[in-house]
């Protein structure tokens, strides 16, 4: 019996000592694309995104030192948001070629570099974010979600918390700082972005409803629901005409805004470790691209599996 208690015991610390960093891939590469706006490799191919991407993770790496990592990419868009928005994310502009061509150079480098990724035809890179997030918890890992997207800010707690590369300070956001930035708490995100609603995806709210707003209603009433439940109490005649007249509005954003956590398959968590690098792959990769100062690092710590080490922001 004693034994059996100290095996659990010790299965559990190891548990607690696990620390997941999930990347949005395309968030990442799209941000490195448009913060160096030029550089080409010999043959004049665009790199970049690839150089950018490069940097930032080595840079996660080296700060949080993950003991496991996953980069997941957007495989088109859920046909569930689709089927209740169809202009979901219709205002978004064509992705640049020169960005375009760069995407599956970045995935032979991560293959190559000893990192795991994922992508799934038709599911968006968000929701891996968030099935990930959960399993994880559920396995007593802590979790840092590298993104600017505020969709994550509904996953943050105890457990999870959010590096957004917006932020300057580099530190990792918890309950606390969400609420600090947006006036609810992360379990309330998904009603507050339903009421606000969100341009980047072309998710109208309510109209007259901003972020203030918001949050001042769900101090009050909690949630969505009871809110609906109580408008008689809505003082101003304006903003109760407005709740009411965007009442399937504001249920359906809670569907567009709700992350899918439980999507099925994807590699098991313990495979999340990342290899030992393919030097030679790399070697040929940062020729072809003249990436001299990453040749120049080929063995060092930068592109070897990240090692747990005192000192982490974690």
């Amino acid at each position: 019996m004693f034994l059996l208690a100290a095996r659990l015991r010790n299965r559990s610390l190891a548990a607690m000592s696990n620390r997941l960093l999930l990347v949005d891939g395309h968030a990442y590469a799209y941000r490195a694309f448009h913060a160096i706006r030029s550089l080409n490799a010999p043959d004049g191919s665009p790199t970049n995104a690839i150089f950018g991407f490069i940097k930032m993770l080595q840079k996660m790496l080296v700060t949080l030192k993950p003991t496991h990592l996953l980069v997941t990419w957007d495989g088109g868009l859920a046909a569930e948001r689709l089927a209740a928005l169809p202009e979901y994310k219709a205002n978004r502009p064509e992705t640049p070629e020169a960005l375009v061509s760069q995407f599956p150079q970045l995935e032979k480098w991560l293959d190559a570099a000893g990192h795991s990724q994922l992508v799934k035809d038709g599911t968006e890179a968000d929701d891996w974010i968030g099935t990930y997030t959960r399993r994880a918890e559920a396995a007593g890992w802590k979790v840092v979600i590298a993104s600017s997207d505020k969709d994550f800010l509904q996953l943050v707690n105890e457990q999870v918390g959010l590096l957004n590369p917006i932020d300057k300070s580099d530190k990792i956001w918890t309950a606390a700082d969400v609420t600090a930035k947006t006036g609810v708490e992360p379990a309330q995100i998904v009603d507050w972005l339903a009421l606000v609603g969100d341009a980047a995806d072309n998710i109208p709210g309510v109209p007259s409803v901003g972020p203030k707003t918001a949050a001042e209603l769900l101090k009050r009433f909690k949630t969505i629901e009871v809110l609906y439940g109580r408008l008689a109490e809505i003082k101003s005649e304006h903003q109760r005409a407005a709740l009411l007249g965007a009442a399937d509005a504001a249920r359906r954003n809670q569907l567009m805004v709700r992350l899918n956590c439980a999507l099925p398959d994807g590699p098991e968590l313990d495979a999340l470790v990342s290899r030992a690098p393919d030097k030679t792959a790399l070697r040929g990769m940062y020729q072809r691209w003249n990436f001299r100062s990453l040749l120049a690092e080929l063995g060092d710590e930068l592109v070897a599996p990240p090692v747990p080490q005192q000192g982490s922001l974690w």
